[in-house]
């Protein structure tokens, strides 16, 4: 199972987060203090794969891969296989980059709601949904027409005219 997605800049700055174990959110502050300190310290020559049991208990692995300015961290048990974790991480970024045509820490920081939208279509309850790229893509997609069409319904029509009567009470 997926324990964490993490996305964060070189400087430690998280962009994205999603915990699939609750943790109170004090926790999850350390957590990405601990885990930051372990990239940063990490020379570029060195494997991607790290046991994290100190941070998050028993039989968790980490996997990270750093692109540009960004640490992508996908936290994971030993029910998960560790070079599929690194291809999940391809796949996520490659999506992301499809998405906003070739992604930024920027794009993350103003458009986190598709991004995670994109992030909750790969991986759902720690468990991997979809790996295609363009699946994924047409999710999200739909997700956005859904919502510039609902933009447009209201509660109420508006020829009634005792609703201003209401709102004023």
């Amino acid at each position: 199972m997926i324990r964490a997605v993490m996305v964060m800049n070189t400087l430690g700055k998280l962009r994205l987060a999603r915990f699939y174990d609750f943790q109170p959110a004090q926790n999850q502050q350390q957590i990405v203090r601990s885990v930051y300190s372990v990239l940063c310290r990490r020379p570029e020559n060195v494997s991607s794969f790290i046991q994290v049991e100190s941070i998050f208990g028993p039989d968790t692995r980490l996997v990270y891969k750093h692109y540009a300015t960004l640490y992508v961290v996908f936290v994971f048990d030993s029910s998960e296989n560790e070079l599929a974790m690194l291809d999940l991480i391809q796949v996520f970024v490659e999506t992301l980059d499809k998405s906003f045509k070739n992604v930024c820490e920027l794009d993350i920081v103003f458009s986190y709601n598709k991004a995670h939208a994109i992030l909750d279509e790969i991986v759902f309850g720690g468990q991997v949904l979809e790996t295609n790229s363009t699946e994924v893509l047409n999710a999200v997609g739909e997700i956005s027409k859904l919502e510039t069409a609902s933009k447009g319904i209201t509660l109420f029509p508006k020829s009634v005219s005792w609703l201003g009567d209401l709102i004023l009470l």
